[in-house]
């Protein structure tokens, strides 16, 4: 029995699993449907740093839990908004984690996609041609790493673009320099309020058509799209629209199991891959989902899936921008690493209420690979904060 906090400061009483239930790794190959997870970094709790100081990142760590998730079969997206990009790792330990993860994956086998973005502008750039700049510097990096790109959105186009053909010139000039397909990824304000107005507009219906009009002209040059909205809806009429050959990825951690099981065969049978940062905690869950999938059994798959959306949504919950703060938390209870220590002190983004109930979910789930190191980690937690029966 262990005595939790609830949100309203009362401690109540919740009994622990005993037993894990997570698959082992190993298994065969994801077939019917791709699938990433936006992977966290770890942080090094023993360098001596400040705020706004360069991260200090495990890299031993780091890299470990990068194969853990490629033995269970998934695949990595590196750099990503989950990696804290924007949030206290700079552009230079972005690059650094891009080439000693992309090598990690080239020695294992390990499928891998990392994040193009423009991040190494840190105040407001003068002008288009300056943007465009920064993300073909960060594509380079990428494709020499032998990874694949996933063009993110960027802060510093929505801060200067005047409108929708800003961001058609500017795209269309990248994807023609692009060597393989890229992932496009609209990432929505919820996530980061710079970001509002992508695409050059806060209409989204119009800012959607600025957005397939960019993969309409280069469609041999788009590999897929990750759509990061939290409106299933409209995921689901934006992939009907796709030109034949680009992929949709869901980045909605809300709503996946039903995006990624897809639409019933009387109405076309559309689905959507997976990019997801919720996916670095459900991992392993999430790829034993897949397999029985694979074998032509959605049903299964959504038994298995649909449990854990209450869990991604609490982790998501708003501000959704610190979710990350769950992934790593829960990581550590998990035992992928030693302190719950983030990039940037982000630690205390959340409260404990909230990080008590992330416990209880995961718990119930049976995500714990050792349900009493979870259970030690968290009293030691509650220690901290002054709950010691």
């Amino acid at each position: 029995m262990i005595r939790l906090p609830d949100a309203f400061g009362a401690l109540r009483e919740y009994t622990p699993r005993t037993e894990s239930a997570l698959p082992a790794a190993g298994g065969p190959p994801l077939v019917s449907r791709t699938v990433f997870s936006a992977a966290h970094v770890v942080a090094d709790p023993f360098a001596d740093v400040s705020p706004g100081d360069p991260a200090a990142v495990d890299w031993d760590a780091t890299l470990a839990f990068r194969r853990h998730l490629w033995s269970h079969g998934l695949g990595v997206a590196e750099a990503m908004d989950t990696a804290q990009r924007g949030m206290g790792l700079d552009w230079p330990a972005a690059a650094e984690l891009i080439r000693r993860s992309a090598a990690e994956a080239a020695a294992c086998g390990g499928r891998i996609a990392c994040g193009v973005g423009t991040d190494q502008l840190t105040g407001p750039a003068g002008s288009p041609d300056e943007v465009r700049a920064a993300y073909e510097e960060q594509l380079a990096v990428v494709e020499e790493a032998g990874a694949q790109a996933i063009v993110m959105a960027s802060r510093a186009l929505a801060a200067l673009a005047r409108g929708p053909e800003d961001y058609l010139e500017l795209y269309g000039r990248l994807l023609r320099q692009a060597s393989e397909p890229v992932i496009l990824h609209w990432l929505g304000p919820m996530f980061d309020p710079a970001l509002t107005g992508y695409w050059g507009s806060t209409d989204l219906d119009a800012a959607t058509e600025t957005f397939l009009a960019v993969i309409a002209e280069h469609p041999d040059k788009v590999d897929g799209v990750k759509i990061s909205l939290l409106d299933a809806g409209r995921e689901v009429e934006l992939r009907r629209r796709l030109p034949n050959g680009v992929r949709c990825y869901t980045g909605d951690d809300f709503n996946y199991p039903e995006l990624i099981a897809g639409d019933d065969p009387a109405a076309g049978g559309r689905f959507s891959h997976a990019l997801l940062g919720i996916f670095d905690p459900l991992g392993p869950l999430a790829a034993e989902a897949v397999r029985v999938l694979d074998t032509g059994d959605p049903a299964g798959f959504r038994k298995l899936l649909d449990p854990t959306v209450e869990l991604s949504r609490h982790l998501f919950r708003a501000p959704t921008r610190y979710y990350k703060t769950g992934v790593v938390f829960l990581a550590w209870l998990a035992g992928h690493q030693e302190h719950f220590a983030m990039v940037g002190g982000l630690q205390s983004a959340r409260s404990l209420p909230h990080l008590a109930r992330a416990y209880e979910l995961a718990d119930s789930l049976g995500l714990f690979p050792d349900p009493a190191l979870a259970e030690a980690r968290m009293r030691h937690l509650l220690a901290v904060y002054g709950v010691t029966a």
